[in-house]
């Protein structure tokens, strides 16, 4: 509750929180519109593949010409990570990049806040055991759906409730799984013209609509709050705000769970495609269930949407503003030493599943393309089948033919076994079979 104060003391005290931020695009951007209004906190570098793109987005959120000039822009994301900087801000969105950023910045002593969610699902294990280890701070990024719900998570078990279902809403029907970049824009409301003329990537929106994202978001929750996933892959429920604590409660008491203690996401459209009523597209959410009858009498008192037996209850947070909520997770890395949620352990997997039969010699294309969606899966039962998770399979060529809903194997793709994610999803599979 002192983050403001806590940063107004470092700039009373000429030492601002040095801030390097690696990819300027959109969350970028917003994080960059808020960051001159924030007093005890600089950013000195920014790096992104096109320096121009980044000083032209510093100019389109309101910097002075002044704050630019005595910005560092630099085309590598190393020689950010490496700054004499306090806290490096991860947010390219490539997975192998965000990996290779990220390590180098731990190895430089710096903390990190990982917006790349890719990223982090592919190996943020790995990368919070080297924090942890060198008395570091690997967080992931307040203002996205993950670290939101985490925070909701960790209020529920802190105020002493058991955690029955957390996760996020979003726009949802079964066919967006086979959606290609071709399709997209129909389905938000979009003609091809105005997307382009907007900037707007077919294919990064679109792996908003066809699961993927989801997926990998719901994966980044349940490795940081220890929260199963569903065996099925999410089920993406209709569900608006006021039946939250009826639907995500276990089937044996009339849900939609196998059990407390899940992810799922929740659809703001009906199966025929109508709108389902105070629908949460936008936001998050935590299903508390009371230990004790009196805590459950205290729900209906105090107005909490409950199920038919008044012992699940819901909370949410209809919105998240993404990047210009960001500097939550740099100030608390930097003030506090805290992360805004992190991977703890390996419990979720987002796994490439193919969109149609694929056949040996094609290239797939990763998240959001035209082969393949992401799947959530248990970290366990991918660790068993080596599936290929999403962050994996982008450029990498078929070694078998794919029958259309198959989720694809990591014997299945010639793989780069030089490359940085290859190598710690290889890590991280060992320890998994060996049971550590």
């Amino acid at each position: 509750m002192n983050l403001s104060q806590l940063a107004r003391a470092r700039a009373d005290q000429g030492r601002p929180v040095r801030v390097a931020l690696i990819g300027a695009g959109k969350f970028g951007s917003m994080f960059l519109a808020q960051a001159p209004h924030i007093a005890g906190l600089s950013v000195t570098h920014i790096a992104d593949l096109d320096p121009a793109r980044a000083r032209a987005a510093c100019r389109a959120t309101g910097w002075s010409a002044e704050r630019i000039a005595a910005t560092v822009f630099v085309e590598d994301g190393l020689d950010a990570a490496r700054a004499p900087v306090d806290v490096v801000i991860e947010a390219t969105g490539v997975p192998e990049a965000g990996l290779n950023h990220a390590r180098a910045a731990l190895d430089a002593g710096k903390h990190v806040v990982m917006v790349n969610v890719e990223a982090d699902v592919l190996a943020g294990p790995v990368l919070a055991a080297q924090a942890r280890s060198a008395g570091l701070v690997y967080s992931m990024a307040y203002g996205d759906q993950p670290a939101l719900v985490s925070e909701l998570v960790d209020w529920a078990r802190a105020t002493g409730f058991q955690v029955a279902a957390a996760g996020k809403g979003t726009k949802y029907l079964p066919a967006y799984h086979q959606v290609t970049p071709d399709g997209v824009w129909p389905h938000y409301g979009l003609t091809p013209d105005e997307a382009r003329t907007a900037g707007m990537n077919p294919q990064m929106f679109n792996s908003f609509l066809d699961g993927t994202k989801s997926a990998i978001e719901m994966a980044a929750i349940a490795n940081a709050c220890g929260l199963d996933v569903p065996a099925d892959g999410l089920a993406f429920p209709p569900c608006g705000v006021d039946d939250l604590a009826h639907v995500l409660r276990p089937r044996a008491v009339g849900g939609h769970l196998d059990h407390d203690g899940m992810v799922e996401v929740v659809s703001s459209l009906e199966r025929d495609g109508r709108p389902v009523f105070r629908d949460l597209r936008w936001g998050v959410y935590v299903v508390l269930k009371a230990q004790t009858d009196y805590a459950a009498g205290c729900f209906r008192q105090y107005g909490l949407p409950t199920d038919s037996t008044g012992q699940y209850a819901a909370m949410h947070k209809p919105f998240h503003l993404i990047g210009m909520e960001l500097s939550i997770s740099v100030l608390s890395a930097a003030l506090r030493g805290e992360a805004t949620g992190h991977s703890r352990a390996w419990q979720g997997d987002a796994v490439a599943v193919a969109k149609r039969a694929l056949k040996a010699g094609e290239m797939l294309d990763g998240e959001g393309g035209w082969t393949v969606w992401g799947r959530a899966c248990p970290a366990a039962l991918s660790a068993r089948r080596a599936s290929l998770p999403i962050g994996l399979a982008h450029r990498v060529r078929l070694k078998r033919d794919v029958a259309q809903g198959e989720i694809l194997g990591m014997a299945d793709v010639d793989l780069d076994e030089t490359q940085t994610g290859v190598r710690l999803r290889r890590e991280m599979l060992a320890a998994a079979l060996a049971g550590r």
